[in-house]
């Protein structure tokens, strides 16, 4: 779920969530602690989190079920009583912190920074929740209201942490103990010990541009990619092919049209045809 959402929403950048050769689409270009870094974590958590609390909801899995604590209470205040079945977003946010944070073993600023960012995926996805209610009474009326909450699309999640991703700031270690052991997380370049706020996604290394090949960073380049002649954004020719230049693909695309039916009993179609252009990065 993470993985394909990260794709579709990087889909026209030079970095399209990709991996080199065999490696999976978390692989190595995660290695620099960077915004890219910063949003597969973030989109990875918040993930596993939906993906749980949905199966939870569906009875697909044995160990969960509906939320219980939201079951026959009554809101008195605003009339309506929990009914239905309740996402259980607590167990598959819990079951996100034991499955996804269990790797992060090694005390370095990179294991905070990956932490926060799995949190934060998991706090926008908790702050998305959404509260449905039904109406109960005669002919329409609206004498009774049982209420349940649910999970919101994913695509919903996808794009708050990519708007997260444009705005990511940028941390710095701070060792505030006697081992020298990286401690919390801070700003950089602010000199107060001010902490990046809970839903933030933060990174400490500048991102590579993502032009050429590169398996230190995890860049596969652009070299191949498609990209839109007229464009001047992220998937236009100029920025997409860092100035390499691009090359012009022809072809003709063939398709059945103008399909009718004949009494008794076949149809009949023409053959449309039309040239098209494609464009790829040298």
């Amino acid at each position: 779920m993470g993985i394909n959402e990260c794709q579709y929403q990087f889909r026209y950048g030079r970095w399209n969530c990709s991996a080199l050769g065999e490696k999976t689409v978390f692989g190595q270009e995660l290695r620099v602690g960077s915004r890219e870094a910063a949003f597969t974590y973030a989109i990875t958590a918040a993930g596993v989190a939906h993906a749980i609390t949905a199966a939870c909801s569906q009875g697909n899995l044995s160990s969960c079920g509906c939320d219980r604590e939201k079951q026959g209470y009554y809101n008195q205040e605003e009339g309506w009583k929990w009914g239905g079945c309740s996402a259980d977003i607590r167990y598959g946010i819990d079951f996100s912190r034991r499955f996804v944070d269990a790797r992060e073993i090694r005390k370095s600023a990179r294991r905070l920074m990956n932490l926060h960012n799995n949190e934060a995926g998991r706090k926008v996805l908790e702050g998305r929740m959404k509260l449905e209610c039904k109406c109960h009474g005669v002919s329409g009326s609206c004498t009774t209201k049982t209420c349940w909450t649910t999970l919101p699309k994913f695509r919903e999640i996808g794009y708050i942490l990519k708007e997260k991703y444009n705005a990511a700031v940028q941390v710095e270690e701070v060792r505030a103990n006697r081992l020298r052991l990286p401690t919390f997380l801070k700003l950089k370049k602010i000199r107060s010990y001010q902490k990046p706020m809970e839903t933030d996604l933060v990174y400490i290394d500048k991102s590579p541009n993502y032009c050429e090949e590169d398996a230190s960073t995890g860049s596969v380049g652009t070299q191949g990619r498609l990209c839109n002649r007229t464009s001047l954004g992220a998937d236009g020719c100029r920025m997409m092919c860092c100035g390499r230049g691009y090359n012009t693909h022809q072809y003709t695309k063939v398709w059945q049209c103008n399909c009718k039916f004949h009494w008794c009993c076949f149809v009949k179609c023409n053959t449309c045809s039309e040239r098209t252009e494609v464009f790829t990065c040298k």
